[in-house]
C-alpha cells in the first residue's frame, strides 16, 4: 500500500436516520453494541495497511472527533502513520461547507500531496462491511486504471438507491446510471474508490459539479479507464432507519454474513468513559436472554430476545425487549415492553410502558419517508412515562419528557415532540 493514502468521508448529516442523527454525525451513530459506524471503515483501513488517512467531517463533528482521538485505537499514530480530522475550511464564501463528495475531496488534496501519494483511496464512514483494500489497489494498478470502484450486485428493487455501473467482459465500466428509476444493471457502487492522483487532480479542476457519481465518474467513463472491482462479502449501507435496524438484526443471524465476533473491529473510548471501566454483564435470577448481543455493564432482570444492547443498559424485572436495538445506559423499567424499537442513548422507559407493535398500516405522520416499516424510534435522553402505549412507526424526539405525551392522541405513526 505504498504511495496510497485514504480520505474517509465522515461529514454526513444522516437525515434519513431521523432523530438518531440529530445530535451526531451519521458515522458516529452507535452500532453493534459497543461500536460506532465509522469503526468498520477505520478497522478495514488499518488491516489493509493504510498508514495515512484524512477524515473529512462537517455536521456535528464533536462526538466523532472525540471518538477518533489520535487514531491510536486503529494503530494510526506514529512517525509515519496518522488519522487526521479535516473539517471544511471556513471564512471564505466558496469554501464554507463541503458541497458534495467531489468538493470535499478537492478541498483536501493538499493532504494527499503532502504524502506524495500516487493513489487515493476514498472511503465512506457509514457502511458495515469487512474488506481488505490492498487487493483492490493491486487490481487498480494491474488494470492501469484511472478510477476503480468497488461494486457488488444488489437486489434489483434496490438499484434506485445506488450508482449503477454497466461493464464489459473485462470489468471496465462503459456506462453509468446514478440512482436510476429503471436500471440496466444491478451492479452497485459501494462508495469505495481508488483514484490515480494525477488524473483526479485534473478531473477535479474541470468538474461541472460537486458529486463523484454525477460528475467525476460519468465524465471519466468515456475518456479514461474506469474499472469495477467485484466484492462478494457482507456490505450494508445503513443510511435509513429500516436498513440500520436490519443490519443490527443481521448480527444475530449466522447466515447473514455479518460476523461481528470474527471481524476484529476496533473501537475507542466514548464520552461516557472507557468501555473497559464497565463492569461485567449481570444476568439476574429472573432474567432470560435469547439470541441477543449484550454489552458490558448491562444488568438484565427481565426478558431479552433477538436484541442488541449497548453498554450500561438496564432491563428490569418483568420487562420485555424483543427485536430491538437499545443504546447506551437506557433504562427499561419493570413491566415495560419494547417490540421492534430503536432507543437511543440514555432513554428512560417508564414502568408498564409499551412501545411498538405488530400493526404498521400508516407511516409516521411527520416523516413518512423515514419511518414506515413498523419500527418505533425513541430519541436520545427521551423519557416515556409509566403505562404509556405508543404504536409502530412512532418517533419520539430526543429530550422528550413525560409531559410531552400529555394532551396528544397516540396511534400508529404518531410523532411526539420534546
Amino acid at each position: 500500500m505504498r504511495n496510497t493514502v485514504a480520505l474517509l468521508l465522515a461529514g454526513g448529516m444522516g437525515s434519513r436516520l431521523n432523530v438518531l442523527g440529530w445530535m451526531r454525525a451519521k458515522p458516529a451513530v452507535p452500532f453493534g453494541g459497543c461500536y460506532r459506524l465509522i469503526d468498520f471503515t477505520l478497522s478495514n483501513a488499518m488491516y489493509s495497511g493504510i498508514q495515512q488517512i484524512g477524515i473529512l467531517t462537517q455536521y456535528r463533528p464533536y462526538s466523532l472527533m472525540g471518538h477518533i482521538g489520535s487514531g491510536d485505537s486503529w494503530d494510526l499514530v506514529g512517525r509515519s502513520r496518522c488519522a487526521k480530522v479535516l473539517p471544511p475550511s471556513t471564512g471564505i464564501d466558496d469554501y464554507d461547507w463541503y458541497r458534495g463528495t467531489a468538493d470535499a475531496v478537492a478541498q483536501n488534496m493538499q493532504f494527499v500531496h503532502h504524502y506524495n501519494a500516487e493513489r487515493l483511496l476514498v472511503l465512506s464512514g457509514d457502511h458495515i462491511y469487512r474488506m481488505n483494500y490492498a487487493p483492490m489497489v493491486e487490481f487498480h494498478q494491474a488494470k492501469k486504471a484511472q478510477i476503480t470502484i468497488a461494486m457488488m450486485h444488489v437486489p434489483w428493487e434496490e438499484t434506485r438507491h445506488f450508482g449503477i455501473g454497466i461493464t464489459n467482459k473485462e470489468g471496465r465500466i462503459v456506462d453509468w446510471e446514478e440512482k436510476p428509476e429503471k436500471a440496466r444493471s444491478n451492479l452497485a457502487s459501494m462508495g469505495v474508490y481508488v483514484f490515480d492522483v494525477q488524473y483526479l487532480q485534473e478531473a477535479l479542476a474541470k468538474r461541472s459539479g460537486h458529486d463523484f457519481g454525477k460528475n467525476i465518474i460519468r465524465d471519466a467513463i468515456t475518456a479514461k479507464a474506469v474499472y469495477a472491482y467485484p466484492f462478494e462479502g457482507y456490505w450494508a449501507d445503513v443510511g435509513t432507519i429500516k436498513a440500520y435496524w436490519q443490519a443490527s438484526m443481521d448480527i444475530l443471524l449466522p447466515e447473514s454474513g455479518l460476523r461481528l465476533q470474527e471481524w476484529g473491529i476496533r473501537t475507542n473510548v466514548d464520552e461516557e468513559g472507557l468501555k473497559g471501566d464497565r463492569p461485567p454483564v449481570h444476568i439476574g435470577s429472573s432474567a432470560r436472554v435469547v439470541n441477543s448481543l449484550v454489552s458490558a455493564g448491562c444488568r438484565i432482570e427481565g426478558y431479552v430476545q433477538n436484541s442488541i444492547l449497548s453498554p450500561g443498559v438496564r432491563v428490569k424485572k418483568g420487562a420485555e425487549v424483543i427485536d430491538s436495538v437499545i443504546m447506551q445506559d437506557t433504562v427499561v423499567e419493570e413491566r415495560a415492553r419494547l417490540f421492534r424499537v430503536i432507543a437511543d442513548k440514555n432513554a428512560h422507559i417508564g414502568a408498564g410502558a409499551v412501545a411498538g407493535g405488530e400493526e404498521a398500516d400508516e407511516p409516521n405522520e411527520k416523516y413518512p419517508e423515514h419511518l414506515y416499516s413498523g419500527l418505533t424510534v425513541i430519541g436520545k435522553r427521551a423519557t416515556l412515562p409509566p403505562d404509556v402505549r405508543i404504536a409502530a412507526n412512532t418517533i419520539v424526539e430526543p429530550l422528550a419528557s413525560a409531559s410531552s405525551f400529555s394532551g396528544i392522541t397516540l396511534r400508529v405513526g404518531s410523532y411526539v415532540k420534546r
